[in-house]
């Protein structure tokens, strides 16, 4: 399938206008290089892109090759419910060699989050929501990171910024 299972709402992680022209969502895992590399591509193309792009992040940690994984996305689960998401988000990928528990744990003090909040996250109360957007991503066709979508359509072609934006601009009409 190449089309998004079920459109964006208010249960996603969007960073952008609800009416902004064009909407790209990335399935990812915290862990996963090739996400970390697609992190720098995204920031760069939501500067170039500005208002006119909806940016969203559903969680699809791929646990069996990053041991790592499932626990950041729990940090960025707690992180979501004193919103700080979007910190969280930033700070994984900029410190993806370093995701540890007690990694984490540190990441949470500087956002904020109390250690009754990460203990909740470590125990699963977020692994619902986590597997929520998991199972979209397999109704949606992910079977790996990172995966993209622009306006509810699989995107396949390349991953650098300029090629990235033109499809992004090519799917807003602009």
């Amino acid at each position: 399938m190449s089309h998004l299972t079920p459109p964006v709402g208010s249960h996603d992680h969007i960073q952008g206008a609800a009416d902004a022209p064009v909407t790209l969502v990335e399935y990812g895992d915290f862990e996963c290089p090739y996400c970390g590399a697609m992190y720098g591509v995204i920031k760069a193309v939501q500067t170039m892109m500005g208002d006119e792009l909806r940016f969203v992040f559903r969680q699809f940690p791929l646990s069996d090759m990053h041991p790592h994984a499932l626990r950041a996305a729990e940090f960025s689960e707690a992180a979501a419910t004193v919103g700080t998401f979007w910190q969280a988000h930033d700070s994984l990928y900029e410190n993806q060699a370093a995701l540890t528990d007690r990694d984490l744990v540190a990441y949470g003090t500087q956002l904020g989050l109390h250690s009754r909040d990460l203990d909740a996250a470590f125990a699963g109360t977020y692994d619902e929501t986590i597997q929520r957007d998991f199972d979209s991503g397999l109704r949606s066709g992910v079977n790996g990171t990172p995966t993209l979508f622009i306006n509810g359509h699989r995107y396949e072609g390349d991953r650098d910024v300029q090629t990235l934006v033109a499809a992004l601009r090519a799917a807003a009409g602009s």
